[in-house]
């Protein structure tokens, strides 16, 4: 693939409001969860549920270095690339620790999972959400 190419697939490829979480926003909302999204707190997790403090991250396999087959380590420019998601692995981390710190539950949900396994991953985090009903006051 040529340096014109990458740079035109990866131009593509949106930060917010992407295919999976869509997909997960649509079936919360079918099944009844109002939830957040936007939501001002360390990390910006893709969707909240505030009064359970419950935060849902939505990860992309390649951007997050998941390990499954969808996160391979592109061949061009390897060095930037180990770097670039190396730190997002990093930064998860750290996000997940802060998060952790003030009280709220994290849940991730991978893009393989949905692509592979959807109404078993859609039926975890919906019994996970469920198992959560415990409100905290601030």
């Amino acid at each position: 693939m040529s340096r014109e190419q990458r740079s035109r697939n990866m131009s593509r490829i949106r930060s917010k409001n992407t295919r999976p979480e869509i997909d997960v926003r649509k079936y919360l909302f079918s099944r009844g969860y109002r939830y957040r999204v936007n939501y001002n707190i360390t990390g910006k997790p893709d969707i909240v549920f505030p009064k359970k403090k419950i935060a849902i991250f939505i990860h992309g396999c390649f951007w997050h270095l998941h390990g499954c087959k969808y996160s391979t380590m592109p061949k061009t420019n390897k060095q930037f690339w180990e770097n670039k998601l190396n730190r997002n692995k990093i930064r998860d981390k750290i996000v997940e620790s802060r998060l952790d710190d003030e009280g709220w539950k994290i849940y991730t949900v991978w893009e393989c999972e949905l692509k592979e396994e959807r109404e078993i991953c859609l039926k975890k985090l919906e019994n996970y959400i469920k198992n959560k009903n415990i409100c905290y006051a601030h």
